[in-house]
């Protein structure tokens, strides 16, 4: 079984080109779905991070806004969150490898594979780039997102040539649905997994 890690900065795709992946019959994990899924409405987290962040929680599920704001611009604090999430992504991590023993290939979404030091266990590191002002101009038509909390984003990220220096490939995704496609295809070949695989 290959193990690929899918990354790149905020607003360059890889939602995207996940599904592109799972359309071709490969499995893929969500590290930020799995953290929704923790955190949301009974989740196995909220308890943990409202003990840790009173205040962060309502109708048994963590307030997204409220969380951020107690770790925005405090890195110890973030540590703290840090240390409560990470653990309970790689347990789901885990269970999703077990389930999915028999595929040729896991695709793992990892927003911060190369900021957590994460990228060593996988066979393969594919980022998704697009150009800085296609970036922004995703990533601002948000809900709720302000160009203040976007740089405070890409702050703490890995600035995008670099990540594009340490992978394995480079997927554009500054072009049309259909080319992406293709790029995604490539990638597939070149690993000698075909899109039914």
């Amino acid at each position: 079984m290959k193990t690929l890690a899918l990354t790149g900065s905020i607003g360059m795709g890889k939602s995207t080109v996940a599904a592109m992946f799972a359309a071709r019959g490969i499995p893929v994990f969500d590290a930020d779905a799995a953290v929704r899924r923790l955190q949301g409405p009974g989740g196995r987290l909220v308890p943990v991070i409202e003990q840790r962040f009173p205040g962060t929680t309502h109708d048994g599920a963590v307030d997204r806004e409220a969380l951020s704001a107690a770790v925005l611009g405090r890195p110890d604090e973030l540590a703290a969150l840090e240390a409560i999430v990470h653990p309970a992504v790689h347990h789901e991590r885990t269970r999703f490898i077990v389930e999915n023993g028999d595929a040729p290939a896991l695709l793992f979404d990892i927003p911060l594979l190369f900021e957590t030091g994460g990228e060593g266990v996988f066979d393969e590191v594919i980022v998704v780039s697009a150009p800085a002002e296609i970036q922004r101009q995703r990533v601002l038509a948000r809900p709720g997102m302000t160009p203040a909390k976007l740089d405070h984003i890409l702050a703490r990220q890995m600035p995008d040539a670099e990540k594009k220096a340490r992978a394995n490939y480079v997927i554009d995704t500054s072009i049309s649905l259909g080319e992406t496609e293709r790029q995604v295809d490539a990638i597939l070949a070149g690993l000698g997994l075909s899109k039914g695989a």
